[in-house]
């Protein structure tokens, strides 16, 4: 096993310094974006985190910086049965650490890719708490804006929990409309790629793409080139 670039520079022992938590690391996780994500095993009592690690060399910039702050601020302020829990958030001199619940069955594309489909009760089931989760980040003005299957991850119970906000935005007003060019391709809304500004609804429509390619195996406007994509969209 690689431990040199692929390790990140993480301790087998990592301390969160404002509570004296030692957490132990356990096995790799996954990967994404500038992230890579470790269960993290507190030595006390024995629970198990799933720990996301980012660099400080990848945070470099204002901008990186803002946004990891911005996924922190708007993560730690939710608490919904159906939202991956989060717990702590803490630095030391090379990595910041994120340590959230963590979701043993994975997620539902790790489900899609064993099983292709899934049936319709199933698909039912599955929605319902995506809406149900859905409702209360809006009602709390906060667009996901990376809903896919990849960020859907299932409990021991195999009940949904929405993860990673690193896309997610706060709307300010009725009348704020959002402009960035963000989120995965094959679930991407038109008003996004158009860049006329968006808002809630494009968590809707990434819905619907959830929706249409649990029940049918595929994403709804998926082709070979991106281009092909972003113009069925």
């Amino acid at each position: 096993m690689d431990t040199t670039k692929d390790e990140f520079n993480i301790p087998n022992v990592i301390m969160d310094p404002r509570t004296r938590t030692q957490y132990s690391k356990g096995k790799f996780l996954g990967k994404g974006g500038f992230a890579r994500c470790y269960e993290l095993i507190d030595t006390t009592t024995g629970q198990t985190f799933a720990g996301k690690v980012v660099p400080k060399s990848m945070l470099v910039k204002p901008h990186q910086k803002e946004k990891m702050q911005q996924e922190v601020t708007i993560h730690q302020s939710l608490n919904h049965k159906h939202i991956v829990q989060f717990f702590s958030y803490f630095e030391d001199e090379n990595n910041v650490y994120i340590i959230l619940e963590l979701c043993r069955r994975r997620s539902l594309m790790e489900l899609h890719r064993r099983r292709k489909t899934v049936t319709e009760p199933e698909t039912r089931y599955f929605v319902k708490q995506i809406v149900e989760a859905c409702i209360y980040l809006h009602e709390k003005r906060i667009i996901h804006r990376d809903l896919k299957l990849g960020n859907l991850f299932l409990n021991d119970q195999m009940e949904i929990k929405i993860g990673d906000f690193g896309l997610a935005t706060r709307v300010e007003s009725e009348s704020d409309r959002k402009r960035t060019l963000c989120g995965t391709p094959n679930y991407i809304a038109p008003e996004v790629i158009n860049k006329k500004g968006h808002s809630y609804e494009v968590d809707v429509w990434s819905l619907g793409c959830i929706l249409y390619t649990l029940l049918l195996g595929k994403p709804p406007f998926e082709t070979s080139s991106l281009k092909d994509t972003y113009s069925k969209i």
